[in-house]
């Protein structure tokens, strides 16, 4: 049976692997986050007039939170695993945690003045729906108006990218998921969220990260992620909401 995904990093092991290895420097996601920093930095400074609360649903070590430091009055980051939370401490994240049930009440965010982020990052792709309602519920709460501020979600595993053209190789394998943009933008809508804009950081595969297609490879990830009309097409996908009221 497939462990869920909030019982996998319940162990020192599988948080270093997690945040030593899949973020290794070079790696492609390691790309991604850099090209996520940068985005998150000029859409803090370009749509608030004033800096805002953090609020990182699912903060795992930090890394939102890491890349808003400086650029956010503060930050909160939300998780259901303690050995996360600690990772993210022991790094010097800068920021409150709050460890969270991974089912029952949804959390409320924390109090504050002023306006808010919530950022949903590494999340939807290998959960279930109900953690995928119980995030954006959480996100509700934290965003009651459309005055209230912007939510960043991302799927890193879009099904009408050409990661979905390996599919095939991967019946067997369980963590090998994918999600629609008519999926992200339905959650969106249940939650009373308007689907402002979508931005794409990589078009190819991480299989070709490897050997001597690595540097062309990143180059092609880096150019694309400029590319507006490539986003549909993007593998890694950032989806930018308000509330609609």
């Amino acid at each position: 049976m497939k462990k869920e995904y909030a019982e996998v990093f319940q162990s020192e092991d599988a948080v270093d692997k997690y945040d030593e290895v899949v973020y290794a420097s070079g790696s492609p996601a390691s790309a991604i986050n850099d090209r996520y920093v940068a985005f998150l930095r000029s859409f803090v400074a370009s749509r608030y007039s004033q800096p805002p609360v953090q609020h990182d649903f699912a903060c795992g070590t930090g890394r939102a939170m890491t890349a808003l430091d400086g650029h956010v009055a503060a930050a909160h980051g939300y998780d259901t695993s303690a050995d996360m939370i600690a990772k993210a401490k022991n790094k010097g994240v800068k920021g409150t945690f709050h460890l969270v049930a991974p089912d029952g009440p949804v959390p409320d965010p924390a109090d504050h003045d002023g306006p808010s982020l919530v950022t949903i990052f590494r999340l939807l792709l290998n959960t279930a729906p109900d953690v995928h309602d119980r995030a954006l519920e959480f996100a509700a709460r934290a965003l009651p108006t459309s005055d209230s501020g912007y939510l960043v979600v991302e799927n890193h595993g879009s099904r009408r990218s050409l990661r979905h053209l390996l599919k095939p190789l991967h019946r067997n394998d369980e963590w090998f998921n994918e999600l629609s943009h008519r999926e992200v933008a339905g959650l969106f809508d249940r939650h009373g969220f308007q689907l402002e804009e979508t931005h794409g950081f990589a078009v190819l595969p991480s299989v070709l990260h490897r050997g001597p297609l690595r540097r062309p490879s990143q180059w092609i990830d880096d150019w694309s992620s400029r590319q507006k009309w490539l986003d549909r097409w993007s593998i890694n996908v950032l989806y930018v909401g308000r509330r609609a009221n």
